[in-house]
């Protein structure tokens, strides 16, 4: 496509010699006697590259070049000035202006400048493209894999982040929903946009729409002041709707109006817009929920523009080598452990039910029970070592008979802190069982965390 330059020069004569010189070099030209002139005809053409005199009567070329890049920023703007005036050129191009030309200069200068305009624009462009298409690029710093299965996981969240879609982010409990949805924040235009998570699943029913959508002061019992919604604190950002497949049936169509019109009403409020990418994920199957009447048809195909499926971790194996070190490098800080082969070997071979975070789990647990430096077969869990292991070291080695249940739970809770070092947590973690759950137990047997 021909590029336009628009010529503005009082001088007739060497208005008419320049607009002759450019235009046998393959450009469209325009031109304007002075500075008014030649801003309407900027402002009608809309040229790739303005060349204009700095000297004019009226309007002076600083002017001009003030109004341009006021009304079209970026545009290229050249300006000619006489020998003896050079400081004016070098103001104008601390103004904005790309190149200047000192009069009087010949037609191969006057070429080289032009070209060399167009030139630094082309680059200008490429260079934004170029940082356009990194900034664009979803962060999977978090997200660890090189299996098939997760390369195409990887492409198609690379391919839809930045556009404004909804994605329904599909898989079993423990797989990075939400990792991965994070990586759709990070790759679109609103990665420095809040990115909130809401988890459906773990609000109360009751209170479930005023969670998303926030309500006004005596909406109804016990709403003492204004709440802003979750969907009103992602403004310019992106919601993550996790475990979405549970939310109630009577509110799912205030989600619906809430993707469709971009839309929301506050529990006793009016409804008002929101600027709000939405990404869910369910671990349901949503077709047979729809099919159950559990979950609208038109909510669901609304929520899955874009599906995403992660595998889980067993379908995935290949990878569990490289999550292991990953999360013992993350986990074990300075510790520099590893992991021989027989262990390695054994956690590949587990299915897993639990997936990813499972293995996260198994992993911090071993780091803190460890018997050395190097993780083995001896340090994983009975049901993942294949019974490998010398009943000595065993967590609890049971009685012949006679032995009450509740001392066994007494004696396991108290080997668990010693193994632990007292660390409570550490200690309901290696029992599977909830912090507070472990402090119950605790206080019904009277043990203190250094018990032995």
């Amino acid at each position: 496509m021909m590029k336009t330059i628009l010529v503005i020069d009082d001088d007739d004569s060497l208005r008419r010699v320049v607009e002759f010189q450019l235009q046998q070099a393959g450009y469209q030209v325009e031109t304007a006697v002075d500075g008014e002139e030649g801003i309407e005809k900027f402002r009608q053409l809309s040229p790739d590259l303005v060349l204009t005199d700095v000297q004019m009567p009226g309007l002076s070329g600083d002017e001009v070049l003030e109004a341009v890049q006021e009304e079209k920023p970026g545009t290229l703007v050249m300006v000619v000035t006489a020998f003896g005036t050079v400081e004016k050129a070098v103001e104008a191009m601390r103004s904005g202006a790309t190149d200047y030309l000192t009069k009087p200069f010949s037609r191969d200068a006057l070429l080289l400048a032009v070209e060399r305009a167009f030139a630094f624009r082309d680059l200008e462009r490429e260079n934004r493209k170029l940082r356009e298409q990194l900034s664009a690029k979803a962060d999977f710093s978090g997200v660890v894999g090189r299996s098939t299965v997760m390369q195409r996981v990887f492409d198609t969240v690379s391919k839809v982040a930045a556009s404004e879609a909804t994605v329904l982010i599909g898989g079993e409990s423990g797989t990075g929903k939400e990792l991965i949805a994070q990586a759709l924040h990070q790759g679109s235009d609103r990665k420095n946009g809040p990115f909130i998570p809401v988890n459906c699943a773990a609000i109360p029913r009751e209170l479930i729409e005023s969670e998303l959508f926030g309500h006004l002061k005596g909406a109804f019992t016990g709403a003492v002041k204004d709440r802003t919604g979750k969907f009103a604190q992602a403004e310019g950002g992106t919601i993550f709707l996790d475990e979405v497949g549970e939310l109630p049936l009577e509110l799912q169509p205030k989600l619906l109006r809430a993707l469709q019109e971009r839309e929301i009403e506050p529990v006793g409020g009016k409804p008002c817009r929101v600027d709000v990418r939405v990404v869910a994920a369910t671990n349901r199957d949503l077709d047979e929920a729809v099919r159950e009447g559990l979950f609208r048809e038109d909510l669901y195909y609304r929520l899955a523009v874009i599906p995403v499926e992660l595998p889980p971790l067993r379908e995935r194996r290949e990878d569990i080598p490289l999550l292991v070190r990953h999360f013992l490098l993350k986990h074990g800080g300075d510790l520099h452990l590893d992991i021989n082969e027989e262990a390695m070997r054994a956690l590949a071979d587990y299915r897993w039910p639990g997936n990813v975070r499972e293995l996260e789990n198994l992993v911090e647990r071993m780091i803190v029970l460890r018997r050395g430096d190097e993780i083995n077969v001896e340090d994983l869990p009975i049901q993942l070592s294949g019974g490998k292991r010398d009943k000595s070291s065993d967590v609890l080695n049971l009685p012949e008979e006679g032995y009450p249940l509740e001392q066994l739970e007494a004696d396991a809770v108290r080997l668990a802190l010693q193994r632990s070092d007292g660390n409570q947590t550490r200690a309901a973690r290696f029992l599977s069982i909830p912090r507070h759950t472990l402090i119950y137990r605790m206080e019904k047997y009277d043990i203190k965390s250094h018990d032995s």
